[in-house]
């Protein structure tokens, strides 16, 4: 996320801010350990209040050294499982930048639907002015 390729984070935000954002806002964030090391990160929260409180959000994050290994797969898999327990039945990615074709492709193939496209609105640092899209994910029967 540092990089400010894939998450609509701030490059210079700081640990206390990155803390609140991931931790403290959402409902519950999980994270995915090997031998004492964090390998990835997720977090689920409502989307909305009100009538839309039964779709979820949620963000990923794997480390550098975690990836290729399917741990995004897992995690997104576990957090469909997680939203459903918490009475979710529906989830929602707000803001997937184009350019994270990795993660563009895994989001399709676990069945979630591009519903939306906010054209140029993610800043890539090296690919300039990229299309952001909002994916969703029917849960219940």
């Amino acid at each position: 996320a540092s990089a400010g390729e894939t998450y609509g984070y701030r490059t210079y935000t700081t640990r206390d801010q990155a803390f609140y954002l991931w931790m403290e806002y959402p409902r519950c964030t999980y994270v995915a350990e090997e031998d004492g090391q964090i390998l990835g990160s997720y977090y689920i929260k409502t989307n909305n209040e009100g009538p839309g409180a039964h779709v979820c959000n949620c963000g990923y994050m794997v480390s550098s050294a975690a990836r290729g290994r399917g741990l995004a797969t897992s995690m997104c898999e576990y957090s469909q499982a997680a939203a459903l327990k918490l009475g979710y039945l529906a989830m929602q990615f707000n803001f997937v930048a184009s350019s994270n074709e990795g993660a563009v492709r895994l989001w399709n193939k676990l069945g979630f639907e591009t519903v939306g496209r906010l054209p140029r609105a993610f800043k890539h640092p090296t690919k300039g002015y990229v299309d952001a899209l909002v994916m969703y994910k029917w849960l219940g029967d």
